[in-house]
C-alpha cells in the first residue's frame, strides 16, 4: 500500500522500520520541524523520525500546521491508501482525515480507552496499573476516541520504570502496527468502538508534579518514582539541591515521612518505605545509592524534603 507515515519521537521509529520492512510504499514521512539545540539553541537537529525517514529515502514534510486548503492539497497529491499516525504531535483536522480511503491509523501507548491523552506510559505507572498495551485506532476528530482494530497487552513489572515500558511498547507497537496494515490491506481489519466505561485521561507531566511527596504511601510513592524515570524525574531536596531518584523499590520498615532509616538510601514514606536505588544530582551524572552516600553526609534519622 501506499503510506503516508506521521511521526516524532523514538517511540514511532520502530512503527516506521516495520512499514517499510513489510514492504509498503511510504510516500512521505511528516514530522515536527528540526529544534533548536546545542548551548545557545543555534543547531537545528531533526527529529528521530526525520533522520530514520531520511535514511529509507522518503520525503519529509514538516509543516507548522495542516489546517490550510495548501496543506490538505499536499497530502492529497500522495495519493495514500492510508496514513500511520504514532506519536505525531499535530492534530489532524477533518479534512485530513477524510482523504486516505483506507483511512488513518494511530498507535497509542494504552489499552484504549484507558489513558487517552499524552502521557499514557507515565501515567499507567503512576497510577499503579499492572497492565498496559498497545492499540490501534482508526482516527476521528475527537482525543484518542475512534475505534480500536487491535490490541497488544503488556505487563508492567513491579520495579518497571517509564524509560523500560516505553522500550517495550515501541517494539511491540511497531509489530502490532504492521500486522494491522496487512488485515487492512486484505479487508480483514474491523473497528470495535471504544466502550464509554473506563475512560481515563493522562494528562502532560507537569513539573509542578514531580517532587516526591514522602507523605503518600510508600507503593504510591514508588509508583511515581517508577512512573518519571529517567524523564523529567521525581525528585527531593537535599540541602537545596535537587537529587532526582531514576530507580526505587519497595522496602521493610517505618517512620516518620522523609526520615532515612539506614546506611542504603531507605526512606519512610506515609505507610511503609521505598529503599532509592539508583538518583542523580542535579549536574552530576547517575549513580547507585551507596556510591551516592559515600559522597554526601547522610546519616540515618535525616529527614529528606
Amino acid at each position: 500500500m501506499r503510506i503516508v507515515f506521521m511521526g516524532t519521537p523514538d517511540f514511532a521509529v520502530s512503527t516506521l522500520v516495520e512499514i517499510v520492512g513489510a514492504g509498503h510504499e511510504v510516500v512521505a514521512a511528516y514530522t515536527r520541524a528540526p529544534a533548536p539545540a546545542g548551548r545557545r539553541g543555534l543547531d537545528l537537529v531533526p527529529s528521530p523520525v526525520h533522520r530514520a525517514a531520511e535514511r529509507f529515502g522518503i520525503p519529509v514534510l514538516t509543516p507548522s500546521t495542516l489546517r490550510t486548503e495548501d496543506a490538505t492539497a499536499t497530502f492529497a497529491a500522495h495519493e495514500a491508501d492510508a496514513a500511520v499516525v504514532v506519536a505525531y504531535g499535530r492534530i489532524l483536522p477533518q479534512a485530513i482525515l477524510d482523504l486516505p480511503p483506507l483511512g488513518c491509523l494511530n498507535l497509542h501507548a494504552s489499552l484504549l480507552p484507558r489513558w487517552r491523552g499524552a502521557a499514557p506510559i507515565q501515567r499507567a505507572i503512576m497510577a499503579g496499573d499492572r497492565e498496559t498495551g498497545v492499540a490501534v485506532m482508526k482516527m476521528e476528530a475527537g482525543l484518542d476516541t475512534g475505534p480500536v482494530g487491535l490490541v497488544e497487552r503488556v505487563t508492567i513489572g513491579p520495579d518497571m520504570t517509564a524509560g523500560e515500558l516505553h522500550d517495550r511498547l515501541m517494539i511491540v507497537g511497531g509489530d502490532l502496527m504492521a500486522r494491522a496494515l496487512a488485515a487492512l490491506e486484505r479487508g480483514a481489519l474491523g473497528f470495535t468502538p471504544q466502550p464509554e466505561d473506563g475512560v481515563t485521561y493522562a494528562a502532560k507531566i507537569d513539573k509542578n508534579e514531580t517532587r516526591i511527596d514522602w507523605t503518600r504511601p510508600a507503593q504510591a510513592v514508588h509508583d511515581h518514582i517508577r512512573g518519571l524515570s529517567p524523564f523529567p524525574g521525581a525528585w527531593f531536596d537535599l540541602a537545596g539541591t535537587r537529587v532526582k531518584v531514576l530507580r526505587s523499590t519497595l522496602a521493610r520498615g517505618g517512620g516518620a515521612p522523609g526520615t532515612l532509616l539506614d546506611e542504603a538510601l531507605t526512606i519512610a514514606c506515609g505507610d511503609g518505605a521505598v529503599r532509592l536505588v539508583e538518583v542523580q544530582k542535579a549536574g552530576s551524572r547517575a549513580m547507585a545509592a551507596d556510591e551516592f552516600l559515600r559522597g554526601s553526609d547522610l546519616a540515618a534519622g535525616r529527614v529528606l524534603t
